[in-house]
């Protein structure tokens, strides 16, 4: 069996990406990419911040046990919404760690593709930190709703993108690998949607400094009072 037959029963492929999977200069780049982002969001990190990205990096990490059965496959909870809303620049750091843990405890994922899977899951959750103020008006739920279904949405974007560079057979044929991961995360991403939601709603509620600087509560949440 080779790279292009892996199946997603296996856990070749999905937003943890096995070594093997991506081509070599792909692997390198992402890797680069990852220590840099790795390195802003560290850049300023205050002590009393780290007892809160140790609470979401084994947030994180316990989400990845979670198997949800999807057809012939099965995803899991990405949380990246929700980092990026919590968190904000530090979720890669959480991030990180949570991913340390799944590859000692469970040897889940690459050594080669761990920049690639890393970015995966810290791009989606920064992009949601940088937009948070542009939509801070919308009532929490679908804040975070929208975070939620967007970050699963760009991982799979980047997911597809970093597997068309290493090779286009990933997307040749009507059973792609690409057809495959799309659709199998698409019902995950409505359901992360709707799990961030709440989560969002009913956090701030309860304790609104636990959220990033940028991510305010205003009026459009006031009707949910």
């Amino acid at each position: 069996m080779n790279k292009h037959d892996i199946s997603a029963k296996e856990g070749g492929i999905f937003l943890h990406i096995a070594d093997g999977v991506l081509d070599i200069t792909v692997a390198v780049t992402t890797t680069v990419g990852a220590v840099g982002i790795l390195a802003y969001s560290l850049k300023g990190t205050k002590e009393e911040e780290i007892p809160k990205i140790s609470l979401l990096a084994g947030a994180f990490f316990v989400a990845s046990l979670i198997n949800i059965p999807i057809g012939p496959t099965s995803v899991h909870p990405l949380l990246g919404g929700f980092l990026g809303l919590i968190l904000g620049r530090r979720a890669p750091v959480a991030i990180v760690i949570g991913l340390v843990l799944q590859a000692i405890l469970f040897q889940h994922g690459g050594v080669s593709t761990f920049g690639a899977n890393t970015l995966l899951m810290s791009i989606p959750a920064l992009f949601i930190y940088w937009l948070s103020s542009f939509f801070h008006r919308i009532p929490l739920f679908w804040r975070g709703f929208t975070a939620g279904f967007s970050a699963i949405g760009i991982g799979v974007c980047l997911l597809i993108i970093l597997l068309l560079f290493s090779d286009q057979r990933y997307g040749v044929g009507t059973f792609s690998v690409i057809r495959v991961v799309f659709l199998a995360y698409l019902p995950l991403a409505l359901m992360e949607g709707v799990l961030t939601g709440f989560a969002v709603k009913h956090l701030y509620a309860m304790k609104p400094s636990l959220f990033a600087s940028n991510v305010t509560n205003d009026g459009g949440d006031k009707k949910e009072t």
